[in-house]
């Protein structure tokens, strides 16, 4: 969106509010730095927060709904993938009917292994509950989970980004279809019976149906049902299906890596450290007609059911469209800075952009502008179809320029159709992102695999997409060290690593598979980038190679560090690489607890790998904490017998 004047707010939020101005960008803050626990006694805990929101008689153009993260300065982080909520309580002042509207979900993630300094923010679209976040609102955050509160839990912020102007589609009202936990695979209670088809009459000023979708499955019974097992969904609208889809997510390629537990273990429609972005369906109606809206889910049912789909699906109706030609910057994954995109980042080639239709008329030409502030802008016309509030990632050509540092990257749309846009606000957004590092043409991509090393494919690629190395899947063997040297011409370069089983070269969960290396160097020996083993999917790094040694960037100042396998009954190792010797302290400390049981110190370190035998430690959970020159630099969680 074009950027405008952010307001924190406050008791000022009154007069504030009253000044904004269309494109305005006002930020309202529900829970700031709120330390959350568990209850273990119920599983359940409520922080409620009266929150101001703009008066209902200004005009707002979307809402975004940002959710950050963090460890508690006093608590570590938790442990868990719970189910959080974010809800509407209660609106206009603190007498008023509660409304019970859940407007976000949140699964937080296996935070045994974040230190302190670890944050991570997620961001959703949440417009269609615009219309209830207007004045005083009673916004809650529920987190959920049994385990101990006295030693662990988040700190969270809750933020509302209200983007002032014109609405896209003016609300005519919201309700709730389904809300609930339904209980699947249980014959003696089929899901049918609980998701019944339900009716409504488009209002008078209707003429346009949106239905919005918040779905994710658990338990877990011997089918691994329902947080292990896709299962198909179906939405029929007046009879006719207009989606079918599997309620099942990829969690391999999580931005949020690695975690403590199992989080690249794929799921029903969710990922440990995800807020869920819900399924949107945008349907045409006319005032005082009637229609039904019916969810089905595939049949199921087995013995000893425990699966559960956990459904709140809402129906918002709106006026018309505003307008018949209306485009929109949705986003910029490449170049940026934000958490959700630091996989594609950064990257010296190739932007990639998500532009929105948010016009009536299906979307099929336009113009997108972009390049770095400060550098030569370039045009690039977009052709597809796009129908009402549809929205596509488009890569645009072209390296991607920059300086040493922070840079700031633009781009805009024009001319939807050939046609005047309707709306200017939200034609241009800009990102803020860390130029590509730079190195020598000489280099060296050392690979050590490990014990299955049949699901592992690497290549290196130019900015045309030339593959210039490459070892293809099935052609390694297991637990054998491959350095590859490279010879690069000056220009834009991808190194991409990839697993097929999704659980990159070290997964604790699974022992048999073993760990492996992975380390691009110079041709010096130094260390210029130290890849985690445990990165699900894939590794990619986009570089430079340029012939001038002044722009070359810095070997990596961080030494290389591996613990496996962090389930033990008795041995474990230590991989230590670093590009200077160092004085290197290892400490094994109890969780929970944090007793130092076992130090290790080890003078002028540069590389080595060390075995603990820890047999003789009582069966419990352990950190593995590193430290070079006094520095936490590595912190492992390791699981002692059990």
């Amino acid at each position: 969106m074009k950027p405008g004047v952010v307001f924190i707010m406050g008791l000022l939020f009154t007069t504030l509010s009253l000044r904004a101005k269309t494109g305005d960008t006002l930020r309202v803050v529900s829970h700031n730095q709120t330390v959350v626990v568990t209850d273990p006694a119920t599983g359940v805990k409520a922080y409620r927060q009266w929150t101001v929101f703009p008066s209902a008689k200004l005009p707002v153009r979307r809402v975004n709904l940002i959710v950050t993260f963090g460890c508690p300065d006093s608590l570590r982080c938790a442990d868990w993938d719970y189910m959080d909520h974010i809800y509407i309580r209660r609106k206009g002042g603190m007498n008023n009917r509660s409304m019970d509207y859940p407007i976000g979900r949140m699964l937080t993630p296996y935070g045994g292994a974040f230190g302190k300094n670890w944050n991570f923010e997620w961001k959703s679209d949440i417009t269609d509950f615009g219309s209830l976040l207007r004045d005083s609102v009673e916004i809650e955050y529920e987190h959920t989970g049994y385990e101990p509160n006295n030693d662990r839990g988040w700190k969270i912020t809750v933020a509302f980004e209200i983007i002032m102007g014109k609405p896209v589609l003016e609300p005519v009202s919201i309700q709730k279809l389904y809300d609930g936990s339904f209980a699947y695979g249980d014959s003696k209670q089929p899901i049918e019976e609980q998701l019944k088809p339900v009716s409504f009459v488009a209002e008078n000023e209707a003429q346009h149906a949106r239905i919005v979708i918040f779905q994710t499955g658990h338990g877990m019974d011997r089918n691994g049902c329902g947080e292990f097992c896709s299962r198909y969904r179906e939405l029929w609208f007046d009879g006719k299906m207009i989606d079918r889809r599997d309620i099942w997510k990829k969690c391999g390629d999580n931005p949020l890596y690695p975690q403590a537990g199992t989080w690249p273990i794929d799921r029903a429609s969710w990922c440990p450290g995800y807020l869920q972005q819900p399924d949107v369906f945008d349907l045409p109606v006319t005032n005082g007609t009637e229609h039904t809206v019916d969810i089905n889910m595939e049949p199921y049912q087995t013995d000893n059911p425990s699966a559960n789909e956990r459904i709140t699906a809402y129906l918002i109706q709106y006026k018309k469209p505003v307008a018949k030609y209306d485009i929109a910057v949705e986003d910029i994954v490449v170049p940026s800075n934000t958490d959700i995109h630091l996989r594609k980042n950064p990257s010296c080639a190739h932007p990639k952009i998500v532009i929105r239709n948010l016009g009536s008329e299906p979307l099929t030409q336009c113009v997108i502008t972009y390049g770095t502030i400060g550098f030569e802008r370039k045009k690039q016309v977009w052709t597809g179809n796009l129908q009402f509030n549809q929205q596509v990632e488009v890569e645009l050509p072209g390296e991607i320029a920059g300086n040493n540092g922070e840079n700031r990257f633009v781009a805009s749309v024009s001319s939807p159709n050939g046609r005047k846009d309707a709306y200017a606000f939200d034609n241009e957004m800009q990102s803020i992102f860390t130029k590509a590092p730079v190195h020598s043409g000489e280099l060296v991509f050392y690979l050590r695999t490990n014990k299955q090393p049949q699901h592992n494919a690497y290549q290196v690629y130019n900015s045309d997409g030339s593959v210039i190395f490459e070892r293809g899947t099935g052609t390694m063997k297991a637990e054998t060290d491959y350095r590859d040297s490279l010879h690069l011409t000056p220009g834009c370069y991808v190194l991409q690593l990839k697993d097929t089983a999704g659980d990159g070269l070290e997964f604790w969960f699974n022992n048999r598979g073993g760990r492996g290396l992975a380390r691009l160097m110079d041709s010096k020996g130094q260390l210029l980038k130290h890849f985690d083993s445990d990165f699900g999917n894939e590794i990619y790094y986009s570089f430079e190679v340029s012939a001038d040694s002044g722009r070359f960037s810095p070997p990596d100042p961080l030494p290389a560090v591996g613990l496996f396998p962090t389930r033990t009954n008795g041995k474990t190792s230590l991989d230590y690489f670093a590009n200077r010797p160092q004085h290197v302290t290892v400490q094994l400390v109890t969780d929970p607890g944090s007793e130092v049981v076992e130090t290790h110190e080890y003078e002028m370190l540069k590389e080595g790998i060390f075995t603990y035998d820890l047999s003789y430690r009582p069966p419990q959970r352990y950190y593995v904490k590193v430290y070079v020159g006094g520095k936490l630099v590595f912190n492992k969680r390791l699981r002692v017998g059990g």
